[in-house]
Order: structure tokens, then C-alpha cells, then sequence
């Protein structure tokens, strides 16, 4: 399998909403915890403006997009009150926003591959200290990840 990791053009929108999709249906059918809302977020609206920012990438297994998410250095506002463990100075802090890899193609290591991907295209842009925006209910982020030592 060919994996491709690269930033997303207006031609990769179907495909993103697609794996959107694909992730709620998931969600409603109980095997995924994710807590996302339907016709709430993520929607097309969310891969559009991303795509506008410039910071929407997507991942492709064998020419097909399999995975999404969205890298910038915009923090929510709840972010400032977090107790992280470093204080970081906000123009080197990387945010993961929207991290999505199909259902439909998933135990492939594509999540890990996209993880890596994140790592090094942060390291490039000055950023040592990496965020992902999540919440209490991505069970299956939050265990895949403690071993990376995200902050």
C-alpha cells in the first residue's frame, strides 16, 4: 500500500467530506467514539474554510483519500486556561484540528502514518511543541496517542 500525505486541493473536497461521513456513520452505529455531530461538525463548511486557510491536508492509500485533518497554530480560547505541562510560546505550537481517517479503511496504520506526517511538517515550520484538538469522548485518539507525548 502506498500511503501520500499532502495538503489538500479543491478537487479532494468530496472525497474529505466523504470520510467525514463515513466517521459519523460510525459514530451512530456505536463502534466509534468521536463525538461529532452531524450536520454540526465537521461539514463541508469546515474542509472549505481550511482549504481557503491553506492548512487542510489529506492522506491517500493507493490514490484514494483515506484521511484528513487540518494543521495550524490556531488555539481555541480554552486552550489559554489548559494546564499544560510546558508554557509554550504560541508561534511555536502546532494545533491538529479534525483528525479523520475513514472507518472503512482503518487498521492499516494510516492514523499512525498521519500522526508522523503531523510531527515532521511541524518540526519544519518551527513548531516544538504539538496540540491536538479533541475532546473527552475521542477514546480511540486519546489511547493511540499517549505514547506519543503530544502536550
Amino acid at each position: 500500500m502506498e500511503i501520500t500525505i499532502r495538503k489538500a486541493d479543491a478537487a479532494d473536497l468530496d472525497a474529505v467530506v466523504r470520510v467525514y461521513e463515513h466517521v459519523h456513520d460510525a459514530e451512530e452505529a456505536g463502534p466509534a467514539q468521536v463525538g461529532w455531530v452531524r450536520g454540526v461538525y465537521p461539514v463541508r463548511s469546515t474542509a472549505e474554510a481550511a482549504l481557503e486557510r491553506g492548512d487542510l491536508f489529506v492522506e491517500k492509500a493507493d490514490g484514494a483519500v483515506v484521511g484528513t485533518g487540518i494543521f495550524n497554530r490556531l488555539q481555541a480560547d480554552v486552550y489559554a486556561g489548559a494546564p499544560w505541562q510546558y508554557d509554550a510560546p504560541d508561534d511555536q505550537i502546532m494545533v491538529l484540528h479534525t483528525l479523520a481517517v475513514d472507518p472503512q479503511a482503518g487498521k492499516r496504520g494510516l492514523g499512525r502514518a498521519f500522526a508522523a506526517f503531523y510531527e515532521q511538517y511541524a518540526r519544519e515550520h518551527g513548531c516544538r511543541y504539538l496540540r491536538i484538538d479533541t475532546n473527552e469522548r475521542t477514546e480511540a485518539l486519546h489511547a493511540s496517542n499517549d505514547h506519543r507525548c503530544w502536550i
